[in-house]
């Protein structure tokens, strides 16, 4: 076996396609799109570049790809330290073989102790937490959604077997769009919907811009004190969202309102690896034919939870509660467009939101394990704190 650095074009190609070779015969895999891909490593599309580093290799044998990774390593503020680097592998796919495996994590773990890094993270993306991230450890059996990890049952064996353990895990729940919300979530909505000072809105088209800002001011207020979430520019968000553009469906985006100011919001999209699917990675000619085709000429019956948040001053007054229901009771009324609704990137150290979804009527279909190795292996393992 030779490890390769990924340096040229030959061997970027090879990068990308290696998995649609291996996953040939599995029915559920879809194969994300090249470019997204092809991004994630250019300095000029990657904002990530600015604030750290990344390497990739291929791993073959007998002139045949056997497997792929990549290492990351950023440069985040730390109070005791002044700058603490963070490193992280993803992108992994190998054959099922052990030592194949172990030669990947090997190069990864040399390259980001070099780095300074006390640990890596897998797998994870060079970028955003809500892309690519994660082990897929249940939910085989179903469709990944997009740009979500989807991988064979023996890579769980695979990491573990080097030394791995588990940081945290994301839920990605399933509920049907006919079935009713929980009570104790209806009493929170009825509880809510008694004080004037709040009201729910739908997204509106005609103004997307205003909403859009409020969308950006509401998640940094929302999650940027919590571990591992950095704040989004206003640049960032509106890239993230025309690109959402051609694609969104107002009625599935709420907010909710206190004396007419945003201070919650609930995204849903269309399930587009629905209609990504038919692509096979390209979107070329060719490729937007066919994703036009499918969008405008085919249901798409799977709809995704997208982000959620609630600015502090409005947390635990029953305002989610408020919010999910007055989606759901457009939702309901879509249900002959939308059979069935995924909630995505749920953390286990979430409990409070955990605690919601379940009231909507989610059940647990799929988990991505995030898995973190300590280069000191006499240091105590400590899972991610829960929020509290």
């Amino acid at each position: 076996m030779t490890l390769v650095e990924v340096k040229n074009k030959r061997d970027s190609v090879r990068f990308i396609e290696f998995p649609v070779k291996l996953y040939a015969k599995e029915k559920n895999y879809i194969r994300p799109l090249d470019t997204e891909i092809a991004e994630i490593f250019d300095p000029k599309k990657n904002s990530f570049y600015e604030k750290g580093d990344c390497i990739r290799w291929l791993l073959v044998r007998n002139n045949e790809v056997i497997g792929r990774i990549a290492a990351f390593v950023l440069l985040r503020e730390s109070k005791n330290t002044g700058v603490d680097p963070s490193g992280g592998i993803g992108f992994f796919e190998c054959i099922d073989e052990e030592a194949a495996a172990n030669a990947l994590f090997d190069s990864s773990k040399k390259w980001l102790n070099a780095k300074g890094a006390a640990y890596m993270d897998g797998p994870v993306n060079f970028g955003a937490r809500d892309k690519w991230w994660g082990l897929l450890t249940k939910g085989y059996d179903l469709e990944p959604n997009y740009q979500c990890n989807y991988n064979f049952p023996y890579y769980k064996k695979l990491f573990e077997k080097y030394g791995f353990e588990t940081y945290f895990e994301y839920y990605t729940f399933l509920r049907p769009i006919k079935d009713d919300v929980n009570p104790r979530l209806q009493r929170k909505a009825d509880l809510i919907n008694r004080n004037p000072d709040y009201t729910f809105d739908h997204f509106k088209k005609d103004r997307f811009l205003e909403q859009t800002n409020s969308i950006i001011d509401m998640y940094n207020r929302a999650w940027v004190n919590h571990e591992g979430v950095t704040a989004i520019t206003r640049e960032q968000g509106h890239a993230l969202m025309n690109k959402l553009k051609p694609i969104l469906d107002e009625k599935i985006i709420w907010f909710a309102y206190y004396k007419g100011e945003p201070v919650a919001f609930y995204i849903n999209i269309p399930e587009v690896n629905q209609w990504f699917k038919h692509v096979n990675g390209k979107l070329n000619a060719i490729g937007i034919a066919k994703f036009a085709w499918h969008k405008f000429r085919k249901k798409n019956k799977k709809m995704l939870g997208f982000v959620f948040g609630v600015v502090p001053e409005h947390q635990g007054k029953g305002l989610d509660g408020g919010l999910i229901h007055a989606f759901h009771n457009m939702a309901k009324s879509l249900s002959n467009r939308y059979e069935v609704i995924e909630i995505n990137g749920i953390g286990d150290f979430n409990r409070k939101m955990i605690i919601v979804v379940k009231q909507v009527g989610g059940e647990i279909c799929k988990i991505h394990t995030t898995y973190r190795y300590l280069f000191d292996r006499d240091k105590p393992f400590e899972r991610m704190k829960a929020i509290k």
